[in-house]
C-alpha cells in the first residue's frame, strides 16, 4: 500500500447533507474534523463498492508525509471503497465526497491508538494527522465493468486481425475459432474423454509471442522446470485461454492455441518477455487428467 494511505480502508454511508459550512470545521460521528473546500452537489457520492481516484496530501505537524502529485508521478491514487472499519478511518470522510470535491480532514492519533491501528513512532498521543483530499473521479462497479468490456472488445478485434495475419503469413491452415475468440489447431488426437472442469490436469507446454520469442516452457531445459504443469481446470488458476483450450483436449492430445490478449494477460504483463496486450501462442499436450 502506498505510504500515507494506510488509514484508507473503505467508506460509510454518510449523507451528503452532512457537509456543512465550508468556513468552519465540523466533526464526523467518529470524531474526524473536516472542512469542505469544494462541494460538487451535482455529482453522486462515492459509495461502498465504487472505485475512486483521489489526490491526497498528508502532513503531520510541519512534516510532509505523502503527496500523490509528487510521490505518484502526478497521478491520482485509485482505491475501492469498502465499509469503514474503525473510528478515525479516513473512509468516513471519503464517503462524504463526490467527483470534484475537495476537503481537509484531521484524524486524531488517539483514535488510531484506541482502535489498535498500526501507528508510526512519530505519531504522538494528543496529536493529529492532516489530509488534504481532492476527489478526481468516482466509478460504480457497473461503469468499471462496462469500460472493461468495451476495452476488451476493442482489443479482441485488434488481436483477431493479428492472429489471422500470423496464420496467413505462415501459411497455417485449419485453425478453428471458439465463441470467446480463441483460435486453435489440433495437432494430435488423444484418447478418452476431454478434460473437464474440476479435474487436475497435467500439461506440457511451450509459450511464445507472435514474433517467435519463447517466454516459458515445461519441456525446454533452459527454463529450469522440465516437468508437466498441474492445475485444477476451469477454476481460474490459469489464464482464460488455457482453461478453455485445455478443455478441448483428451489424454495424449496436442494442440496449438492462439490466445488473444483479453484471454491471456491483457495489459497486465507478468514479465518483460510478454509485452502488454500480447497475443500468445502455446503448443500444449495434455499428459493426464484426474
Amino acid at each position: 500500500m502506498v505510504a500515507g494511505l494506510y488509514l484508507l480502508s473503505g467508506c460509510t454511508g454518510s449523507k451528503k447533507a452532512s457537509k456543512g459550512n465550508a468556513n468552519a470545521f465540523k466533526k464526523t460521528q467518529s470524531g474526524i474534523e473536516y472542512k469542505m473546500y469544494r462541494d460538487n452537489k451535482a455529482t453522486p457520492l462515492a459509495k461502498e463498492g465504487d472505485l475512486v481516484d483521489i489526490h491526497i496530501h498528508t502532513k503531520y505537524n510541519d512534516s510532509l508525509i505523502f503527496d500523490s502529485r509528487t510521490n505518484n508521478n502526478n497521478k491520482p491514487v485509485s482505491l475501492p471503497l469498502n465499509k469503514a472499519r474503525f473510528n478515525g478511518d479516513l473512509a468516513e470522510v471519503l464517503s462524504m465526497m463526490s467527483a470534484g470535491d475537495s476537503m481537509v480532514a484531521m484524524v486524531s492519533v488517539d483514535s488510531l491508538i484506541a482502535a489498535k491501528q498500526k501507528t508510526q513512532p512519530w505519531m504522538k498521543p494528543g496529536s493529529k494527522i492532516t489530509y488534504v483530499i481532492s476527489m478526481i473521479s468516482v466509478k460504480t462497479q457497473e461503469q468499471i465493468n462496462k469500460e472493461k468490456n468495451m476495452a476488451s472488445s476493442e482489443q479482441m478485434a485488434i488481436d483477431e486481425k493479428l492472429i489471422l495475419k500470423y496464420l496467413a503469413d505462415n501459411k497455417i491452415v485449419g485453425a478453428k475459432k471458439t465463441a470467446s475468440g480463441l483460435y486453435y489447431i489440433m495437432r494430435q488426437p488423444g484418447k478418452g474423454e476431454n478434460a473437464k472442469a474440476g479435474q487436475t490436469v497435467y500439461v506440457n507446454y511451450t509459450g511464445r509471442t507472435l514474433d517467435g520469442n519463447a517466454f516459458d516452457s515445461s519441456v525446454d531445459p533452459k527454463f529450469n522446470h522440465v516437468e508437466p504443469l498441474s492445475f485444477l481446470l476451469g477454476r481460474g488458476n490459469v489464464i482464460q485461454g488455457w482453461d478453455e483450450g485445455i478443455a478441448l483436449l483428451n489424454k495424449g492430445g496436442k494442440a496449438t492455441l492462439y490466445i488473444p490478449s483479453p484471454l491471456a494477460y491483457g495489459k497486465n504483463s507478468p514479465t518483460a518477455a510478454i509485452p502488454p496486450n500480447s497475443v500468445l501462442i502455446f503448443d500444449v499436450e495434455l499428459i493426464d487428467a484426474k
